[in-house]
């Protein structure tokens, strides 16, 4: 009976101490949604380090049109080619960032002209903005005066942190031209100097702080 007791007490701990869990966004029309498979868990390792958030070491997935999407409040979407959501996932998308949801974009070169097509049928009535050097999610426990850092070259572009908003509520943030998951990718897989990583961490640590907040 002890040792049951103990094994509850330990099954308990392990709840409280993984209180949330992440998920990356399968979605339809052939693009590499799979794309850096170590960026999430880096980051989620990282934010448990530098910020003391509880999330659960490992990213759940789970595609745009499945119900299981409200179970997370961060669902992270990455790759570099064609998006395609269907009416059912446009529905779902849409009623999860409407009622308290959050969806982080991350293009990986590639992905824009397709995302953004795709974003007018979630949202017809609404823009992506560029979200402006002092709004607070730059000003977490890392500071980022200068907004989004640059984390690989591409087209000679300088990095954009875009946002769709419901009020004045945050719901969704495409960061492109940065690159960001790669820089929150295993070290070996791009070689990127260490600083780079680091900046690219603690951009997204600011990211899950700012929307845990919000």
């Amino acid at each position: 009976m002890r040792f049951f007791s103990i094994v509850m007490l330990l099954l308990s701990f392990h709840q409280i101490a993984y209180s949330q869990q992440l998920a990356i966004l399968q979605y339809k029309g052939g693009g590499d949604w799979y794309a850096n498979p170590t960026a999430l868990p880096n980051l989620i390792a990282f934010t448990n380090e530098q910020i003391n958030t509880r999330l659960n070491p490992k990213p759940a997935v789970v595609k745009a049109e499945s119900n299981d999407i409200f179970n997370y409040p961060f669902i992270h979407m990455t790759g570099h080619g064609n998006v395609s959501f269907d009416e059912v996932a446009i529905e779902n998308i849409r009623t999860y960032l409407l009622s308290g949801g959050f969806l982080h974009i991350d293009d990986n070169y590639g992905m824009q002209p397709y995302i953004t097509r795709e974003l007018k049928k979630l949202f017809p009535e609404k823009s992506l903005t560029e979200i402006p050097v002092d709004h607070p999610i730059y000003d977490q426990k890392f500071k980022f005066p200068n907004g989004l850092p640059k984390i690989h070259e591409h087209d000679n572009k300088p990095p954009q942190a875009l946002g769709l908003f419901e009020g004045n509520r945050l719901i969704l943030l495409f960061t492109y031209e940065s690159d960001l998951g790669d820089g929150w990718e295993d070290q070996a897989v791009h070689n990127d100097p260490e600083d780079i990583r680091l900046k690219a961490l603690r951009m997204g640590s600011n990211i899950i702080e700012y929307i845990f907040k919000n």
